[in-house]
């Protein structure tokens, strides 16, 4: 129910283009065909993604629907037991104890749930540091996603640049390993890159400045008794192919139609296990898509290097090239194969799941 305002607010996008050095050396269309529901794709900056889910639970509250938003609430301690969860939670009038049949941990990356279990990631984080900035101007770029490999305002790195809602520019620049991260994010440093890359008769605001290192990393086990993990809680992945929230949007998918049946008594616990197995597949996935799209944005020799250079200089004429080049493969749906809930017909038929 939240889905149109997102659309009506984001900005839609088929066509990216990809450069190298100072030229194009393609483009790609992502909704070559018309008369689909939805945009291939739109850009939608996180607080009004947020905003609009809340106000979805809102109109859901209005209509009876048992769910509570509590802020400033902080879970401080969890007790796991085999029928329920219990929880401490500390809010500015005093604490308060929770118990919970299930509890679903939702809270982020560094995930407090998480620590509190004695739980941790496994995986690679990469050693590349990429600044993020926002920028408010009145341009002239078409609303496509542009990518530069080795640009000349940029060279040895990489950069891309797309459009937001309310004249916002979404920009990414790598800046290497070896940095200090404090002070390129400072505007004396920022705005000279920018004005590079713009130009520098191009007007300009900074709205909001970050610096972030690719991770690509999850969790052994997605389920741990009746502590469900999801989201960035479970999982991490680099931020090019839009990889991020898709995956925990499919999270959502794949648990909560489980747990309700769970809930009901109609299905048992069991069943649980299978969201563990299926979206640690997906998890996988994403990680490997994400890896293998970090490992050619940021090569890790001299000869990873050659051959990357040797795909973007080759695409710009030959064709079957274009699909080696790795900008971020964008996030599809996942296919669970070997999962426990595969009938023998599944497997066997045109429409497998």
């Amino acid at each position: 129910g939240c889905g149109q305002p997102m659309v009506d607010k984001g900005v839609q996008w088929n066509v990216g283009k990809v450069f190298f050095d100072d030229r194009q050396v393609y483009d790609f269309n992502l909704l070559p065909e018309e008369g689909h529901k939805r945009p291939a794709f739109i850009n939608l900056q996180q607080y009004y993604f947020e905003e609009y889910l809340v106000n979805r639970v809102r109109e859901l509250q209005e209509q009876g629907a048992p769910i509570e938003i509590r802020g400033r609430n902080k879970v401080s301690a969890i007790g796991t037991h085999p029928s329920h969860v219990t929880l401490e939670v500390d809010t500015p009038e005093g604490p308060y104890n929770l118990e919970a049949d299930w509890l679903i941990a939702c809270d982020g990356a560094g995930s407090p749930t998480r620590q509190m279990l004695g739980l941790d990631f496994v995986g690679r984080v990469f050693e590349d540091n990429f600044l993020i900035a926002d920028v408010i101007m009145e341009a002239d770029f078409p609303t496509e996603r542009w990518f530069w490999f080795d640009p000349p305002f940029n060279k040895g790195q990489s950069a891309l640049l797309h459009k937001q809602p309310d004249g916002v520019w979404r920009i990414d620049l790598q800046l290497g390993w070896d940095i200090d991260k404090e002070r390129e994010k400072r505007p004396e440093n920022v705005i000279p890159r920018l004005q590079a890359m713009l130009g520098e008769d191009v007007k300009f605001e900074l709205e909001w400045v970050s610096i972030y290192t690719f991770q690509c990393r999850r969790m052994e086990q997605f389920r741990h008794g009746r502590v469900l993990f999801a989201g960035d809680a479970a999982h991490q992945v680099s931020p090019f192919g839009a990889r991020g929230a898709n995956s925990g949007l499919q999270d959502t998918d794949n648990l909560c139609w489980k747990l309700q049946l769970v809930m009901d008594g109609t299905a048992p616990e069991s069943l649980l296990d299978s969201y563990d197995i299926e979206r640690i597949h997906g998890a996988d996935e994403n990680i490997l898509n994400s890896s293998r799209s970090t490992d050619f944005i940021t090569p890790k020799s001299e000869m990873s290097r050659v051959l990357r250079d040797a795909v973007l200089d080759l695409s710009e004429q030959y064709e079957f090239a274009r699909p080696l080049v790795n900008s971020g493969r964008l996030s599809v749906p996942c296919t669970y194969d070997g999962s426990p809930l595969n009938s023998a017909d599944a497997l066997n038929g045109p429409e497998r799941t």
